[in-house]
């Protein structure tokens, strides 16, 4: 070959590449891939989730964490995250990788006693994906792993193994999304299904919807019901799929949003109609939604209720099974069974009641409301006539229980749903209600119940529980956690048992579930769905319960059982758009409220909370005083190890100092006692000496500051004398102090942390108006006066939230009035009363400045703009204190928390411009 041949070859090769790599990057990697494209056509259960933080935080506000960090699946989740974590050098780095991505996380049923969990995780960027390179090459370095990689239909499948045995996880990258399985066929499954991507998705009859443009959406779910008796069968006893099928059959698939809030888990959506011939759907189809009317005749030992609301009964029978009757029977019975089955309408139920044992059958009972009951008697005295069946019956209370003589009587009446019950079916009437036992006991037990008023009806729990139902539905499938526990242990697989019981406190933390589907208007356009809606929830005992605060919805209010004593303090959380917050009652109970308004934790404290509450770094929890005691909270509410810290006997505290964060020791405990004594502790509990106690021979004006300058640690104190001290941590002076303002103080020092002594500026203002700047190096640095005094005039230095600027208050007599800095008034207002009053000063940027008196006697709060005019008009009630605001600077809205009596109100406030 020439060499012009050659360079001519060479140079259309390298045109080849060039063209084919441009045509990827323009054509093929710039059409985004559809997630649910890689999902394999045999999902059960598909969950997409994005704000993985916040899905967190709620889970553990909802104490659910707890109870799934408990579940052995999930702790083997853990091991591998903390593995991750060891690997990369990070922290919580598989939680930061998630962050906001959406990630799919689908269930598949893969054996007939099997199911495994198929997870796709987008990658975003060059950086992330060398983030999943370097934790790959790091296990291919593990000893304890083997990480090999083979081709499957042009695709490369990489495989992590222990290499002492056990399951490993494969893992696919397709364009960027990561697929991730224990069960290699699973990934295998994505990558034939790559070969034939536009075939119709498993969510494909959803492709408009997208529940995550709503709010406070945690995740969406995507259940294929037509598949949800095989994944049922992995747990439950074979002879139970066939009631499972009949339920799951009036839809055939369904697409649910998912929120988490307080005390109940919410999943709403639409299902798309069961078109199959013998679904439940076709049976009911174009029949009205009805109300759970029987209420007053479910007992509350039921277990699990099968309600159906519908038109005349008749059309649950479909084709009926034949009578197990004598030829010479049949022909007086088949009238009477249909003149029955005509009087039954509205409601039907299956009914299962609990059991002492996981051994003992449970009661079942068939229950159905009829609009004539004299007629329902007739007829059934006429059927045990026709059969020959006994005239004797059993009285329970008011009501008699006969014995119908026809076997399987229920089916007979009210299609296959109803089979099960047996040869001698017995019968009552409880108003208008019919119910049908497969045995005497069951059907005893339930007239038991009902004579002595133990029905859903009558408790408060169970109608706040259907308060939270839909009012009308077609099916709702409803159950007792508790009271079905030995149901399922009987109904389950042997093999299965163990893990129910090993997670017996995550199945019961809702004893209440709920689940419903509502037909459309018309359900015979096309297109029609049902509105699905599933409630896990349990029974709200905590200490508050909320309600929305206007007609319209906006604000909130949190109604607590008893009177709330204390100022709101807000907690900063992360993800969250609103603060949480603390309050305590009058019994000393502290609580911490959500920012979605559900008291998440609650602790009793010995005394109340004096001075501010100290909020961690990074929400990691908070440090507060109450004059006998120091606590510690994680942000879980539970009390940190070494606390609380007990003071001494002698000692009240009336203020607490924290320490500012840094140089890798414990944090200093700053703590004021009410005769003017300082002490001083660490978080283990260990006293510094020179501080037990630290006399002084005057009384505080303000809480000391506990700052660290230069890497030394400084204690200022300010005494109501007019003298300034500066402490190190041996209780030590430092030079050129203390220092006189020249006239007595009445409230704390506003502190601007320099890089040195001289460079730290701290500003008092004294009672005769002046406003003074020193350093820590004792040097007065201005003095100014900033309003006229007199005898009966007291000055303070309000300082706003963030500790940056501050305002100066002079009360004198009724008369009340605030000075900025360079005394310049900003507002006066003269008050009725003598109670006290307190004033606070927030700064949201520029032109953003609020100013808020409040005045406890009449207990009325006063907000201020920053042109000093009276927000919405009129004063808040408000009978703690002080307030609590925020801003979003997003919307635009400022959040006002304040306390009225038992309630933690909300207000979004909007400032005039």
């Amino acid at each position: 070959m020439s060499q012009r041949v050659l360079v001519f070859l060479t140079g259309l090769l390298l045109l080849t590449a060039l063209g084919s790599y441009v045509y990827y990057r323009r054509t093929v990697a710039r059409v985004p891939v559809d997630p649910w494209a890689l999902v394999p056509d045999d999902a059960v259960l598909v969950t997409v989730t994005r704000d993985h933080p916040t899905l967190v935080r709620h889970l553990k506000e909802t104490q659910l964490w707890d109870n799934l960090t408990a579940v052995r699946y999930f702790q083997q989740m853990e091991d591998n995250l903390a593995l991750a974590d060891s690997l990369t050098g990070g922290r919580n780095v598989v939680l930061r990788f998630l962050g906001r991505k959406r990630v799919l996380t689908s269930l598949h049923v893969t054996s007939p006693g099997r199911f495994d969990i198929l997870f796709q995780v987008p990658i975003g960027s060059v950086r992330e994906y060398r983030q999943v390179r370097s934790l790959v090459e790091g296990l291919s370095r593990d000893p304890r792993f083997l990480v090999t990689t083979r081709d499957y239909l042009d695709e490369v499948l990489t495989e992590v193994r222990p290499r002492s045995g056990g399951e490993g996880v494969t893992m696919l990258n397709y364009r960027n999304h990561l697929l991730i399985s224990a069960n290699p066929v699973l990934v295998e499954a994505v990558a034939r299904r790559l070969e034939n991507l536009d075939a119709p998705t498993v969510a494909a009859e959803f492709q408009s919807t997208d529940y995550f443009q709503l709010r406070d959406v945690d995740a969406t779910l995507l259940l294929n019901q037509r598949r949800l008796p095989q994944l049922m069968n992995v747990f439950f006893r074979q002879e139970l799929g066939t009631e499972i099928a009949a339920v799951a059959s009036l839809a055939r698939n369904e697409m649910t949003q998912l929120k988490l809030a307080g005390n109940k888990v919410v999943l709403n959506g639409f299902a798309n109609p069961e078109t199959a011939r013998d679904a439940l759907h076709q049976r009911l189809v174009g029949q009205p939604a009805q109300r759970l009317r029987m209420a007053e005749v479910l007992p509350l030992r039921t277990a699990l209720v099968v309600h159906l609301g519908l038109g005349p009964a008749a059309v649950l029978r479909g084709s009926r099974p034949p009578l197990t009757l004598t030829d010479s029977l049949a022909p007086a019975v088949q009238p009477l069974l249909d003149c029955l089955t005509t009087q039954l309408s509205q409601e039907v139920a299956l009914c299962y009641l609990a059991t002492a044992s996981a051994r003992a059958r449970p009661g079942k009972l068939a229950v159905a409301y009829t609009a004539n009951p004299g007629k329902i008697g007739l007829l059934l005295g006429q059927l045990r006539r026709a059969v020959g069946a006994s005239p004797a019956f059993g009285r329970v209370g008011p009501y008699q229980l006969h014995q119908t003589g026809v076997p399987e009587l229920p089916q007979l009446l009210l299609g296959s749903l109803f089979k099960g019950f047996g040869p001698q079916p017995v019968v009552a009437q409880v108003g208008n209600y019919v119910a049908f036992g497969d045995d005497e006991p069951a059907l005893r037990q339930w007239l038991t119940d009902i004579a002595a008023g133990e029905v859903w009806s009558r408790s408060p729990t169970q109608v706040a529980f259907l308060q939270d139902t839909q009012p009308l539905a077609r099916l709702s499938v409803m159950l007792d956690t508790r009271n079905c526990w030995n149901l399922l242990l009987r109904g389950l697989q042997e093999e299965r048992r163990a893990g129910l019981l090993r997670n017996e406190s995550l199945f019961k933390r809702f004893p209440q579930i709920a689940m419903q589907w509502v037909p459309a208007a018309n359900e015979r356009e096309a297109g029609a769905q049902y509105f699905t809606q599933f409630v896990l929830r349990h029974p709200a005992v905590g200490p508050a319960v909320a309600r929305p605060q206007n007609p319209n919805g906006t604000g909130s209010v949190l109604d607590f059982k008893l009177p709330l004593s204390s100022s709101p303090e807000l907690v900063t959380v992360a993800g969250a758009k609103l603060p949480g917050v603390l309050v305590q009652d009058t019994a000393r109970v502290l609580h911490y409220v959500t920012p979605d308004n559900v008291v998440a934790w609650s602790d009793s404290l010995p005394g109340p909370v004096v001075g501010p509450i100290y909020r961690l770094p990074g929400g990691t929890g908070v440090l507060l005083a109450t004059p006998s005691q120091l606590f510690q909270y994680n942000s879980s509410g539970q009390v940190q190890p070494n606390f609380p810290l007990n003071l001494p006997d002698t000692v009240r505290a009336t203020s607490l100092s924290i320490s500012p964060p840094g140089g890798g020791v414990a944090r200093r405990l700053l703590v004021a006692g009410a005769s003017g004594n300082l002490f001083l502790y660490d978080t283990q509990g260990r006293a510094y000496p020179g501080w037990q106690p630290k006399q002084l021979e005057f009384r505080l004006a303000g809480p000391p500051q506990y700052l660290t300058v230069d890497g030394r640690d400084v204690v200022v104190v300010l005494l109501e004398n007019g003298y300034v001290y500066a402490f190190d941590q041996a209780g030590a002076s430092y030079p050129g102090f203390p220092i006189s303002m020249g006239a007595r103080l009445g409230s704390g020092v506003l502190v601007e942390t320099g890089a040195t002594f001289s460079r730290t500026r701290l500003t008092v203002v004294s009672q005769r108006g002046e406003r003074v700047s020193f350093n820590l190096s004792g040097d007065i640095l201005a003095r100014a006066r900033v309003a006229t005094w007199s005898r009966t005039s007291q000055f303070r230095l309000v300082p706003d939230q963030e500790q940056r600027s501050y305002v100066v208050v002079r009360e004198d007599g009724g008369q009340l009035t605030l000075f900025s800095p360079s005394g310049q008034q900003v507002l006066s207002q003269r008050f009725i009363t003598s109670a006290p009053r307190s004033v606070q000063f927030f700064s949201f940027g520029p032109g953003r400045q609020v100013y808020a008196l409040t005045e406890t006697g009449p207990g009325k709060a006063y907000l201020y703009d920053a042109r000093a005019r009276l927000v919405g008009g009129q004063p808040f009630d408000s009978s703690a204190p002080q307030i609590a605001l925020t801003h979003d600077p997003a919307t635009g809205l400022y959040h006002l928390f304040r306390v009225v009596g038992n309630e933690l109100r909300r207000t979004d406030v909007r400032l005039a411009q």
